[in-house]
């Protein structure tokens, strides 16, 4: 059911809401806009809204002009006091902003994001970004095929590891949120790796290039199976491998989606139960169990462009008498166009 929606100042490309107590009504929003000629930019910004799926509200708070970002990503729900939001873009900058509550002077300044550190790690540029379990360490994916590991302290960052992991674009890299020593990557090379950060440099624990037909778009680990990843494709495949065997993973079952699969999401409370952003054909709602064949429960196909963001909303919204529904954000690039709307399925059936 459609909740409600707005238009970005730039082409959409990532939304996040926050996962931190008493601040699931946060939700950031990134754009990148390529301004074409003879001196091309990239320029981007984040948006920051207030949203009450209830009343159908979505108020803009905040807004950072930027460069043109590829990803951002909030800090792990209670691994820091103040929800951290993580910023990778085109000019080769990480960026971390605090959630900033409360007021000063009597100026309200209830989700404002207040810039704490910036470095430029790279010439290439910042593709994706991905914060350990603890919000002690960042992990960066390169266009140029490298991945950094940057550690956190007191505000300060220290590229601890850098090393050339694929041959193309690093489009995504994932901590293992049960074995945060291990980092997984995924490339246009088509490789799915992963590697042990106890090692310097770090040591290849696998590398798998024949199961995907095309590049690696995004790897997530499953929060409630230690023994699943997941990991889409731009060969529309959104796949489930068996990693108990860790140097020889398993690719147990996989399920065509119709369009690249560009980002996936675990439902926050639904074990198995998977949102993905499919490039051409929309988004979709897949349940996954283990080695039985995923299945699409629902489509949102509300979007007249590629489909990049997507994310849940946690809270208590399934206990309000909603059937049983989560609330949804999605935004698709070249439209512009962010939508809130809630899940039709009985997602804990």
């Amino acid at each position: 059911m459609d909740v409600t929606h707005c238009y970005l100042e730039g082409n959409a490309d990532a939304v996040e809401f926050c996962p931190h107590d008493s601040y699931y009504h946060v939700l950031a929003a990134s754009t990148y806009t390529l301004q074409e000629g003879d001196q091309p930019s990239r320029s981007g910004s984040i948006s920051l809204f207030n949203v009450d799926a209830e009343l159908g509200r979505l108020e803009l708070s905040h807004r950072v002009d930027t460069a043109g970002i590829f990803d951002i990503k909030w800090s792990p729900a209670r691994s820091t006091v103040c929800p951290s939001l993580a910023q990778a873009d085109a000019d080769g900058y990480l960026r971390v902003y605090s959630l900033e509550s409360g007021s000063s002077g009597g100026e309200a300044l209830e989700g404002s994001l207040i810039e704490i550190n910036a470095e430029k790690i790279s010439s290439s540029m910042c593709l994706f970004v991905d914060w350990n379990p603890s919000a002690t360490c960042i992990s960066v994916g390169l266009s140029d095929g490298s991945i950094s590991i940057i550690s956190l302290r007191e505000s300060q960052f220290d590229i601890c590891q850098e090393w050339k992991a694929h041959e193309f674009e690093l489009w995504t890299t994932s901590f293992d949120i049960h074995q945060p020593q291990l980092v997984y990557t995924g490339s246009d090379d088509f490789k799915f790796s992963c590697w042990d950060l106890r090692d310097r440099p770090s040591k290849l624990v696998f590398q798998n290039s024949k199961v995907h037909k095309m590049g690696v778009c995004c790897i997530a680990k499953s929060p409630s199976d230690t023994n699943l990843v997941h990991t889409g494709s731009y060969d529309e495949h959104l796949r489930v491998w068996d990693v108990r065997s860790i140097v020889k993973p398993v690719s147990e079952t996989s399920i065509c989606l119709g369009g690249g699969v560009w980002r996936i999401k675990h439902h926050p409370s639904v074990p198995g139960l998977v949102l993905a952003a499919c490039m051409h054909n929309g988004f979709a709602v897949v349940k996954t169990r283990g080695e039985e064949p995923p299945e699409v429960i629902e489509t949102y196909s509300k979007h007249e462009s590629l489909a990049y963001g997507a994310d849940w909303q946690r809270g208590d919204w399934c206990r309000k008498g909603q059937n049983n529904g989560s609330v949804v954000v999605t935004c698709s690039f070249y439209d512009r166009l962010l939508r809130i709307w809630t899940t039709q399925s009985n997602l804990v059936a």
